[in-house]
């Protein structure tokens, strides 16, 4: 179970990764003028929703490998009775991944990764910008 969860992940973070530049090389193929401006319009939007999956799926993950290990939400009282049904060798792991999953919830946490993403855009932007103006002084 862990490692489809952790696979998932992996996935979405490179998706998050590639994404920009896949989007150049779309928008290239698209438009010959105002490339900028679509990426970036196009590059916000998408980027959210992705980030927005990214951030709930990091939640929901928790949620379930917490219940695989025997972690029972329904009980109202304290951390000892919901832990009864983790075996022992598992119990640090579910303390550690209901730490995880308390604090600021997904919804915020997608907020701030978006406002660290949109820089990222713009890097991968000139990075490939400058990639093509050398490629096409060496052309001629």
């Amino acid at each position: 179970m862990e490692n489809l969860i952790y696979s998932i992940s992996l996935l979405l973070v490179i998706i998050l990764i590639f994404f920009p530049s896949f989007l150049i090389y779309r928008l290239k193929k698209q438009y010959s003028e105002h490339v900028f401006t679509f990426y970036i319009v196009s590059g916000v939007i998408i980027s959210s929703i992705l980030m927005l999956v990214v951030a709930w799926w990091s939640y929901f993950s928790c949620e379930i490998l917490l219940s695989y290990y025997g972690y029972d939400f329904e009980l109202m009282m304290n951390n000892k009775e919901r832990l009864k049904n983790v075996s022992p060798e598992n119990l640090d792991k579910v303390k550690l991944l209901n730490q995880k999953r308390m604090g600021i919830g997904w919804p915020l946490k997608a907020i701030f990764g978006e406002i660290i993403y949109i820089p990222y855009l713009l890097i991968v932007y000139l990075l490939t910008f400058l990639y093509t103006k050398i490629r096409m002084k060496k052309k001629s």
